[in-house]
């Protein structure tokens, strides 16, 4: 017998070999229908994988993202199945599940070029798989067995892969036709997909090195019911729809240029104001709470980043070391502020009563992202963080982590991003030659994060291996306007880079001590956080934010002088106002405004030049009727101070 104890603190025997399907079953049969994945001592398994020994256990359905992750990953191989069946010769790369279903990288057999056209007959072709019930079978596997049956089979990719792993926890998944190299988990058969949609092709370098042949990569998503993929095909043409690229443009906030160069983005001047809007929100919040501003150059000596580390973790994704005419003399475009900032904290001696010191910073790194990841402002090689770095005493440290937290509470309410989460990124226990620093200095940092997400009552998930190589850190994971999930705004601590350049205080006893490094930019970047911005909003953005608030519209040439002269005072009164005198008819200019989210659309003619009025439609409201020009500006001042009084008494 195994005693098996679940989430709620119950406890009950079972006998050795029981699954997690069976567990479900003795629960209740709905939940064996709906259990896709099981937690064994906080490791996911498969529902058919036999438990012998004693354990702690969580069911994972759909709602759980363990359920998904399970659901997805089994989809990427019955696509597999699928590309194997209809292109023979098909050699497989990898095939994950990632945030939104499933991509495989493969190369096609037979010289074939896939095409969108195709994707519905690989569609066509997993749901007669899935019909067939296939289960997914566990199998393992010696190493060089693996490397026999793969390389057998001329699978380049696999026996690579193959080639990395330690000999002993390497297992196989088979379902009907298909074997993988393959950790699992998985669903126990085909059958529970029951909805499938291939959502697109692209290309990507294998393992992501540019140096190495481009595959093929088909992403994917699926369902357990039909009526799901229905609701999430709605859901992506709202998607689109809100698309920050799409609105980008058709609101004149930035561009991109091929003759600037890919992945680095124009901000043009609607967008640039908007972004000054919210680098002012910020440093008005920041201000209150003791930050400093600070401003560092954008290239570095490479020496600078050996000593902080960054050269050798970010070397590969970096930018070309620049040369200078001096021999020796080695520059890169900054790939993170911290070191710098480092630098500015030993510009003189600091004492304990200096600390804690806050600086921020608005300041622009560089990362050569593959060209294939680059995507709108939400993947750029150029970048613009709302960094801070704060130096603190070790006994000061959780305080400062919470006020953090509560700048980033104060970020989300004004910009009304209720749903989120927040994660724990820690340390893999089991492979600690990705990070630097001391076990007792990691094991400080985690429980401070730990702590102090506690104390703020926040809903935390924890991802073992996801710290930064310096330190743990807290992420928060937000839900926009559709349900979708973005990671924005980050808090990380940090024992290492102190050590690193060295870093010192002179403490209440006259000793010389390390201080305690916090790493937060609560935006993430002003690039990802405006994207998200926009598609969160679908551009209409609250009226203290919004780039034009109103726009001034005269039904025919001969009232262009009054509205010229409307917009000018408008403008003056600081409403931020464009004048629309183009020769088209007055429903043109309404429809073509409305594209653009402009919030007060002002229409003018001979009445309204006569009594000196305006006509006056809100975005999203319709016809507010007639009134006259200074309670419009009244009324557009008022709105605007009364949202920016109650976004900064959070």
């Amino acid at each position: 017998m195994v005693k098996i104890k679940f989430p709620d603190g119950n406890v009950k025997e079972f006998e050795s070999g029981v699954t997690g399907l069976d567990i479900a079953k003795s629960i209740s049969p709905k939940l064996a229908k709906e259990v896709l994945a099981v937690a064994v001592n906080g490791e996911t398994w498969d529902l058919t994988r036999p438990i012998t020994e004693d354990a702690e256990i969580k069911l994972f359905t759909w709602d759980d993202e363990e359920g998904k992750h399970a659901f997805w990953h089994s989809s990427a191989h019955l696509m597999a199945e699928a590309l194997q069946q209809l292109y023979p010769g098909t050699k497989f790369g990898i095939g994950p599940a990632i945030d939104n279903g499933f991509y495989y990288d493969i190369e096609p057999g037979g010289g074939v070029t896939l095409t969108d056209k195709d994707l519905e007959t690989i569609e066509q072709k997993m749901l007669e798989l899935a019909r067939q019930k296939e289960e997914f079978c566990r199998i393992n596997v010696s190493k060089q067995e693996a490397l026999e049956h793969f390389g057998a089979l001329n699978e380049i990719y696999k026996v690579e892969l193959i080639n990395d792993l330690e000999d002993g926890k390497i297992t196989y998944y088979r379902q009907g036709s298909f074997t993988d190299l393959c950790r699992g988990p998985h669903l126990p058969d085909t059958s529970y997909i029951k909805a499938i949609k291939l959502t697109s092709l692209a290309g990507a370098y294998w393992r992501g090195d540019e140096h190495n042949k481009m595959l093929t990569r088909i992403y994917g998503i699926t369902f357990p019911k039909q009526k799901m993929l229905e609701e999430w095909l709605v859901l992506m043409e709202e998607a689109k729809q809100r698309d920050h690229r799409k609105i980008g443009k058709e609101m004149e906030l930035f561009t991109f240029s091929q003759a600037v160069g890919a992945g680095l983005p124009l901000w043009l001047p609607k967008g640039a104001m908007l972004r000054d809007r919210l680098e002012a929100f910020l440093r008005k919040v920041q201000k209150k709470y003791g930050y400093q501003q600070v401003i560092t150059p954008h290239i570095g000596n490479v020496n600078l980043y050996k000593t902080s580390g960054h050269y050798q973790k970010y070397g590969k994704d970096s930018f070309q070391v620049i040369t200078t005419p001096q021999e020796g003399e080695e520059f890169m475009l900054k790939p993170m502020n911290c070191p710098h900032h480092c630098e500015i904290y030993k510009f003189k001696p600091r004492s304990y009563k200096d600390l804690p010191l806050r600086f921020a910073e608005f300041g622009t790194v560089y990362r050569y992202e593959q060209s294939g990841e680059l995507h709108g402002l939400t993947r750029v090689r150029g970048f613009t963080q709302d960094d801070a770095h704060i130096y603190c005493t070790p006994d000061q440290l959780k305080d400062e982590f919470k006020k953090v937290i509560d700048i980033i509470f104060i970020i989300f309410k004004a910009l009304e991003f209720n749903d989120f989460t927040a994660q724990i990124s820690l340390r893999d226990p089991n492979n600690h030659e990705k990070y630097i620093g001391t076990d007792e200095n990691w094991e400080k940092a985690e429980r401070a994060i730990i702590e102090a997400a506690e104390e703020k009552g926040l809903k935390t998930t924890v991802e073992l291996g996801e710290a930064a190589f310096y330190g743990p850190k807290l992420d928060f994971m937000v839900k926009d306007a559709i349900g979708r999930k973005w990671q924005l705004g980050t808090i990380q601590v940090d024992y290492n880079l102190p050590e690193r350049f060295e870093l010192e205080y002179t403490g209440a006893d006259n000793l010389k001590h390390r201080p305690v490094m916090i790493h937060r930019a609560p935006f993430g970047s002003m690039e990802r956080f405006v994207a998200v911005l926009i598609e969160h909003t679908g551009g209409k953005f609250p009226l203290w934010l919004a780039p034009d608030q109103a726009v001034v519209m005269p039904i025919s040439e001969k009232y262009n002088d009054y509205a010229k002269k409307l917009s000018d005072l408008l403008n003056n009164s600081d409403i931020r106002t464009v004048l629309d005198d183009r020769n088209e008819k007055i429903g043109r200019k309404i429809r073509d405004n409305e594209l653009k989210k402009i919030p007060y659309l002002l229409i003018v003619g001979e009445n309204e030049m006569n009594s000196n009025t305006v006509s006056v439609r809100r975005q999203g409201h319709g016809d507010m009727g007639i009134m006259p020009v200074d309670e419009f500006v009244k009324k557009i001042n008022d709105e605007v101070n009364s949202q920016l009084e109650t976004i900064y008494s959070y």
